[in-house]
């Protein structure tokens, strides 16, 4: 069994809150079910994803470009990193800019934080969503800055622009495996609603059955409670 890790003290609260959420909505006849992801998958994902989608755009330069590779020197060397640790926090922006024009009081109903076990930073929406709103807020960052760069910089003729496209394409990894588990999650409720996990990556769905549906459907990798 997976140790869960330590959670601080405004995830502590957050989750309590969600908690208390999660009951008041149980009370009126919803059911939970969490489609949430492991870290340490969505980094074993990441990995492939980079490999597979640097071969891609590598391929795409070299096949329109005789001289790809130009040479960078130790000062756009570390400038090259510098805008790659702040687009990790711009990424998650991102996704708080994307949900928060669905809720009620906006980026006030968005918090951000970091897994300190995995220095993995995160950004979690504190108000039912749809399921298109939702999944429009998780593929923001993947679109603006991972694929839309990875086009520019291979019509551009810019390698490292490209390049960047394609490592904050990987760094969505765990977006992408968010999405697809909600895709696959097929229900029959009439009344679904949509919620982003406060502590964990992933969401949770909260489900109502008319009175004369028979049961909940069965998701595909989800976890009922």
């Amino acid at each position: 069994m997976a140790k869960e890790r330590k959670l601080t003290e405004k995830e502590q609260i957050r989750l309590e809150r969600f908690n208390e959420v999660a009951a008041s909505m149980e009370e009126q006849g919803y059911r939970k079910t969490l489609l949430t992801v492991s870290i340490l998958w969505a980094n074993v994902f990441a990995i492939f994803l980079l490999l597979a989608v640097a071969v891609i755009g590598i391929v795409l330069f070299v096949l329109k470009y005789d001289d790809p590779f130009g040479k960078l020197s130790i000062l756009e060397s570390v400038i090259l990193i510098i805008i790659f640790l702040a687009l990790i926090v711009i990424h998650e922006l991102i996704h708080g800019i994307g949900w928060a024009l669905f809720t009620k009081d906006g980026f006030k109903d968005i918090e951000f934080g970091v897994m300190l076990d995995s220095l993995t930073p995160y950004c979690t929406c504190s108000q039912p969503l749809s399921k298109g709103q939702y999944i429009l807020g998780a593929m923001l960052p993947l679109i603006t800055l991972g694929i839309l760069p990875m086009i520019a910089g291979i019509l551009i003729g810019s390698f490292y622009t490209m390049m960047m496209g394609v490592i904050m394409t990987a760094s969505a990894a765990g977006d992408i495996l968010i999405v697809l588990k909600i895709l696959r999650y097929k229900s029959r409720a009439k009344d679904v609603v949509y919620m982003d996990h406060p502590t964990e990556a992933g969401g949770v769905i909260f489900e109502k059955m008319s009175p004369h549906s028979r049961d909940f459907s069965h998701e595909l990798g989800g976890r009922k409670s």
